[in-house]
């Protein structure tokens, strides 16, 4: 009887680790390490935002980095120029207009002096930054998009046409912005039935690509307001995916799949039946 008990603990065991084997996958980079910096070549104690949104909370340009931080009573970024690097002072002066927690920001690619913000207040705002960094709190934007509903999360510039700004919102509207003006060109209302988690230009801007809530990646060309391709169940895990332009023209994607493995996907953004890889 004794024997019984073990051979039957041993085929317990063996089936239970079978089971671990398929779940987690061990990592090929296990015992890659990193060498980090010394302290006076980085960017100390900042109090980078925490707010659950799925964004990189910065951004840097040849002259800044700009960096979303937690702030009471509203929302804030810093703007600190590269070669100011060390401990960061916690009374240095922040970009402080919003009143809602900050979610993207993304610098023009026009102009170095100039950054765009979309926040939980449902606002984009435009700032111009003095040419040497903040002396004092910015709270005055050059402009005020006001066109969503619900919280914008993504912002991102035409990598072509100057003043030109996309953005999208939990209200499922994508909006292409006319910075000069303060007006819309552009909404793409019922393209997106669910949350939009990513939004890119193509390389001449001429082309938009999303990921949506609902696992489908749309390449959409703007001008015309139609889907010219559409890719349902992508990465078919629930965790958010998101979808960018290459240099080439091809979509690169990154997901996940139903046991919540990560994937990477290529794609041909004229066929989207396959990935290419």
């Amino acid at each position: 009887a004794g024997s019984g008990r073990a051979l039957n603990q041993a085929y317990f065991l063996y089936i239970l680790e079978d089971m671990f084997r398929r779940v987690v996958r061990q990592s090929k980079f296990r015992h890659v390490f990193g060498q980090p910096v010394k302290n006076d070549q980085c960017y100390d104690d900042i109090r980078v935002s925490r707010v659950t949104w799925d964004s990189a909370f910065c951004a840097v340009n040849p002259k800044f980095v700009a960096i979303i931080i937690e702030a009471s009573g509203g929302g804030a970024f810093l703007v600190l120029p590269l070669s100011k690097t060390g401990r960061i002072d916690k009374s240095y002066p922040t970009v402080c207009g919003h009143t809602g927690p900050v979610l993207d920001i993304d610098w023009c690619p026009h102009n170095d002096q100039v950054i765009a913000s979309g926040s939980e207040d449902c606002n984009i705002m435009v700032w111009q930054i003095p040419e040497n960094g903040l002396i004092t709190a910015l709270e005055e934007p050059v402009v005020v998009l006001k066109g969503h509903s619900k919280r914008v999360g993504i912002i991102s510039w035409h990598p072509t046409a100057r003043n030109v700004l996309l953005s999208a919102g939990c209200d499922n509207q994508v909006i292409v912005w006319d910075v000069s003006t303060g007006e819309a060109m552009i909404t793409l209302e019922d393209m997106h039935p669910d949350v939009i988690f990513s939004a890119c230009w193509n390389r001449n801007g001429s082309l938009i690509c999303t990921a949506c809530k609902d696992k489908t990646i749309r390449v959409i060309d703007p001008r015309k307001e139609t889907i010219v391709a559409e890719k349902e169940k992508a990465h078919e895990g629930a965790r958010p995916m998101r979808a960018i332009f290459l240099s080439d023209g091809n979509v690169f994607t990154t997901g996940f799949s139903r046991m919540s493995e990560r994937q990477l996907a290529l794609w041909n953004p004229r066929q989207l039946l396959q990935p290419i890889d």
